[in-house]
């Protein structure tokens, strides 16, 4: 009786590890079977993108991500969506896909071109200042990541270029209205607007104009103080500019008759060296 309760152990393991080997072997095939669908679907994906039918492409390209979320092939197949949706000019599909892939793949490598991508599909729509202000200020934030938090890479530099462009055209509306409300004698809605050029985008070439038109206004309202705190700001940043010789006028009004002195001596230099080779 003893032996047969051997034996009969002996095959329960025998068929328990069949089983098992069995399972092994099935879940590698299924596992094979599993990558060699995400390779066809993303193989197909760049097939239709390189044919130009971006829309099946990202199709295929999301397809290979839900067949294997967990793969390497995940989150790549997920930004070849998005640069589908962006090679088109479909963007705010493209827009769509890269906040996704953002929220769900916050440490992939790629992470930094994702931000780049979403930056430009904002930045590509940018039409008219006044109408893509939204899109202007979005292209913005996510140039922002990728020149701070990756300044080393590839797309850093295009960034920071794109950057100061976005800051000539917001400084450039910052002026705009300026001058409208100086124009309407509205001295503080206007001051307010010349301060956010010389505090925010002290880098653009509406710098000086804005330090001139502070002195100008604080001139006229009395405050001859901040006047020439503003004056002495744009003497010191931009000595041998037009705009500092225009804040000079405001306090020297004999200026314009030194300046025609200079231009007569200079004029009389002039006549004399012609005179030594006639």
């Amino acid at each position: 009786m003893y032996n047969y309760k051997i034996i009969f152990l002996i095959l329960v393991i025998f068929f328990i590890n069949a089983c098992s080997k069995d399972k092994i072997k099935e879940s590698q095939i299924n596992q094979k079977n599993l990558d060699l669908q995400v390779l066809e679907a993303y193989q197909e994906g760049l097939e239709s993108l390189e044919s130009g039918d971006v829309l099946f492409a990202a199709k295929k390209f999301n397809e290979a991500e839900i067949l294997f979320p967990q793969s390497t092939w995940a989150p790549k197949s997920a930004l070849m969506a998005a640069y589908a949706y962006y090679s088109q000019d479909y963007y705010i599909d493209a827009i769509a896909e890269l906040d996704r892939f953002i929220k769900i793949y916050p440490y992939d490598k790629n992470l930094d071109y994702a931000y780049y991508l979403l930056g430009t599909s904002y930045y590509e729509q940018i039409v008219n200042e006044e109408k893509d202000l939204q899109s202007m200020m979005e292209a913005k934030k996510n140039f922002l990541i990728v020149a701070n938090k990756y300044p080393k890479t590839e797309y850093a530099l295009d960034a920071k270029f794109k950057l100061d462009l976005i800051d000539q055209i917001l400084a450039s509306k910052e002026m705009y209205i300026g001058r409208y409300y100086f124009d309407k004698k509205k001295w503080i809605a206007s001051i307010n607007r010349f301060l956010n050029v010389i505090n925010n985008y002290n880098e653009t070439i509406y710098t000086e104009e804005a330090l001139y038109r502070l002195v100008e206004m604080y001139y006229i309202l009395g405050l001859e103080a901040e006047s020439k705190k503003y004056a002495q700001l744009l003497g010191y940043n931009y000595n041998s500019s037009e705009w500092y010789k225009k804040s000079y006028k405001l306090f020297n009004a004999s200026y314009k008759e030194k300046e025609t002195v200079i231009k007569n001596d200079k004029n009389k230099i002039l006549q004399k060296v012609k005179s030594l080779f006639n």
